[in-house]
């Protein structure tokens, strides 16, 4: 008996559609990293990129648990002394609503470029209108 070796090219990308409205944050982003990854499928395998495309709306309206709108913190560094910037989460869910689900998403997937391969099948929107209506998106359950 050999043992069987998924390829890319055995499965077809589908697209999933979120509605993130009264969603809570983490509990939505690692629905969200699985789907990408593929760890849906049968034919998972953790060194090919077997995942389907995901399409978040309303990402403006999600919920998070606790006091974190004011307790969690965004870092990033200009790479200058002193150049060090934070945003709380509320500030980025008032001026950016789609970059907290992106944050929250690429924490849970993998670093290098199949990761980033698979990061580029996410796309958020603030609203509930998108342009991938054309690809016939299926709703996703992200209870």
């Amino acid at each position: 008996m050999k043992t069987f070796h998924p390829q890319v090219d055995m499965t077809t990308k589908k697209w999933h559609v979120v509605d993130a409205e009264g969603k809570t944050l983490g509990r939505l982003a690692s629905k969200i990293a699985t789907v990408l990854r593929g760890k849906h499928t049968p034919l998972y395998t953790p060194s090919i990129d077997m995942g389907d495309f995901v399409v978040v709306v309303n990402a403006g309206k999600i919920n998070v648990t606790g006091n974190k709108l004011a307790d969690k913190m965004y870092y990033h560094h200009s790479g200058y002394p002193g150049g060090i910037k934070e945003v709380s989460l509320e500030r980025l869910l008032e001026n950016k609503p789609e970059e907290a689900i992106k944050k929250a998403v690429w924490g849970m997937l993998p670093k290098g470029v199949l990761g980033r391969a698979m990061f580029k099948k996410l796309k958020v929107y603030a609203t509930e209108t998108h342009p991938h209506a054309a690809q016939n998106p299926t709703p996703m359950a992200a209870d």
